[in-house]
């Protein structure tokens, strides 16, 4: 049996893919990660507990190309979310719109900008410990353990079951600094990421990262290398989409 959900899409034009984007539904059957393949672009879709994204990448070339995404939540029987971050277009960081969409089993459908609809395949249903969208709230610097309190320009973990995407954002100005993702695994203390784009150094693409991690109830604390062989030492906080 189909189930129709209310569904928040809106119509951002992807250049040459020209595909729409998604956000979220008001069932827990949309939460995790989405995948649709437009030729060699790949767009991933992941949907937390209140907030969601949307990337675009071409694995072979090791291209990243554009992401998107912010917050939703439910009125009455829609949807409703705000645009805070766009890679492509900063103008677009603020606008809110709403609309409708269907989720039947692992197949979400949705229709084109130009016509027609986009067919996402599920990839996870969002249900492991660390699914959900973390803020950094904490890092170590030069044995000095520094607070990040939240402020306009923030940098975000948006985590389904298997997928991973960080995003450096200023919801204020649209100001877009970069983003990586891919997929990762968290089992038995270790968390390891595998970087499938990155928007700044595309050679980073490939590389697979591992971190000690612990989470007591809200907070994930990590500790590794970067790629670039730099110390680790983060704390990351569940974010509170609805009052943020």
């Amino acid at each position: 049996m189909k189930l129709f959900l209310r569904i928040v899409f809106v119509f951002a034009g992807l250049c040459s893919v020209g595909l729409a984007s998604v956000v979220a539904a008001t069932d827990a059957s949309a939460l995790g990660a989405w995948r649709l393949q437009g030729g060699r672009a790949e767009h991933v879709l992941i949907v937390t507990d209140g907030y969601w994204s949307r990337t675009v990448y071409d694995r072979e070339a090791r291209q990243f190309l554009r992401t998107f995404g912010g917050t939703y939540w439910a009125s009455g029987d829609n949807v409703e979310g705000k645009i805070e971050f766009d890679s492509q277009d900063r103008a677009r960081v603020g606008e809110f719109f709403r609309t409708t969409v269907n989720v039947d089993g692992d197949v979400l459908r949705m229709p084109r900008e130009e016509g027609g609809e986009e067919v996402w395949e599920r990839i996870d249903d969002g249900r492991r410990a660390l699914a959900g969208t973390w803020r950094i709230t904490g890092r170590m610097v030069d044995g000095t353990f520094s607070e990040m309190p939240l402020r306009a320009r923030r940098t975000l973990k948006i985590l389904s079951g298997t997928r991973f995407q960080w995003v450096a954002i200023n919801v204020e100005t649209g100001e877009f600094s970069g983003t990586g993702g891919g997929t990762y695994t968290f089992e038995s203390g270790r968390y390891t990421e595998n970087i499938e784009f990155f928007s700044r150094d595309s050679s980073r693409v490939g590389a697979q990262l591992a971190f000690d991690g612990e989470v007591n109830g809200d907070t994930w604390r990590h500790r590794g290398r970067s790629s670039r062989g730099d110390p680790i030492d983060e704390t990351w906080e569940r974010f509170a989409t609805a009052s943020n």
